[in-house]
């Protein structure tokens, strides 16, 4: 499935819930940080995961269901490395020269489990207690 179409499909939530992986929310979350500045992007990437979720009846518990700080987290990392080398247009050119966005950990070099696993975190976006997350992009 191509870019466009895969996003279509996830704006219209009918990816299957067993798809809806980490590989994905990368494609996703590339997809839109690609082509909008940084705050328009996030409003889409939290409102369609959350259309998404609610789509597929996903619960919202303090431990499922959508999680701000990883949001924003993932967010602030792949836009950081779409902001290291010339403009990529496709996600498998993406991840290819980033292979280490497929490690569902990574945020783990950001933030102590404490820290991203409380309830503060999961409600807002908090900051890391490890190292510094990628700067915002600035507004484009």
């Amino acid at each position: 499935m191509n870019d466009r179409t895969f996003l279509q499909a996830f704006e219209a939530a009918t990816i299957p819930a067993e798809a809806w992986n980490h590989r994905a929310h990368i494609r996703m979350a590339f997809l839109y940080l690609r082509d909008y500045p940084f705050n328009d992007a996030i409003s889409r990437i939290r409102a369609g995961i959350q259309h998404f979720n609610q789509a597929h009846q996903k619960p919202e518990t303090p431990t499922s269901g959508y999680h701000e700080t990883l949001t924003v987290g993932w967010a602030r990392v792949i836009a950081g490395a779409l902001q290291t080398g010339s403009p990529i247009k496709d996600f498998e050119t993406f991840i290819a020269a980033t292979p280490q966005l497929l490690n569902k950990n990574l945020l783990w070099r950001y933030y102590s489990t404490a820290r991203i696993l409380s309830p503060q975190a999961k409600a807002t976006f908090v900051e890391p207690d490890i190292q510094a997350l990628p700067p915002i992009p600035s507004l484009v």
